[in-house]
This record gives C-alpha cells, sequence and structure tokens, in this order.
C-alpha cells in the first residue's frame, strides 16, 4: 500500500530578530514560551548559520527594524510585523487584531521607527557587524 507523502509543515511566520541586543533576545523569549503551537520560525539573524541576506534582507536593515514574513511571504516591517506576531500568539491575538480592526498600526509603527533608531543607535555604539 502506498503511503502518499505528507506535506512538511512550514511555520506560518518566519521572524527575523537581533540575537545581540539584550532587549531583544528577552521581547523574543517572552514570545517563544507563548508559541507553544510552533507557529513561528525564530531566526537569530546575528547568527552566523542564520544571516538575514539568506531573505533577501541586507543586514543593517534587518538589525535595525522588526521583520516577519508572513503566512502570504509578505514582509511586515515594524510594528506591522509586532501586529502580525500578535495576532498567532495566544493573549495577544486579540491585541493584535483590536490594532488592526481600529486602524492603530501605523501610528504604533511611527512610535516603534523612532524608538527603532533611538535602539539600533545606542547598539552600534556598543558595536555592531555590518558587513
Amino acid at each position: 500500500m502506498n503511503n502518499p507523502a505528507k506535506p512538511e509543515q512550514q511555520p506560518r511566520l518566519v521572524v527575523l530578530f537581533d540575537g545581540g541586543c539584550p532587549l531583544c533576545r528577552r521581547e523574543i523569549a517572552h514570545y517563544r514560551r507563548l508559541d507553544r503551537g510552533a507557529r513561528v520560525r525564530w531566526v537569530d539573524i546575528t547568527a552566523p548559520a542564520t544571516p538575514p541576506e539568506a531573505f533577501g534582507i541586507a543586514l543593517g536593515e534587518a538589525l535595525s527594524l522588526f521583520h516577519v514574513r508572513d503566512e502570504a511571504g509578505r514582509w511586515q516591517i515594524g510594528a506591522y510585523g509586532f501586529v502580525s506576531l500578535w495576532e498567532a500568539l495566544p493573549y495577544y491575538r486579540h491585541a493584535g487584531r483590536l490594532i488592526r480592526r481600529l486602524r492603530l498600526t501605523g501610528i504604533l509603527d511611527r512610535a516603534y521607527r523612532r524608538f527603532a533608531r533611538w535602539r539600533f543607535s545606542r547598539r552600534c555604539d556598543e558595536g555592531c557587524r555590518l558587513s
């Protein structure tokens, strides 16, 4: 009897994160604990085995802003990425949906980008590898 091969189950989202940033590591560790269903592929872009260029994103861009590849294969950047991630996680799902429904993502993204510039400049003051 032939058993049809089961297609490999792919995680719904891919999250690129800066494993060299203590704040980022703590936040991602929190989200990972909530991802009990393994719906997310977590990629530390500072690890040699997982450079962001493998995803078509330059290192500097990936280090400076949060990137999430959604179910459709589109990159959600900044607060748009957080909302996509939140919608996939328990305890955050309703908040993510509410933010999207109320069309607050753009406002959150502007605030996030200001914070991200500050975080990235501090990270690079402490030394960041961009090549």
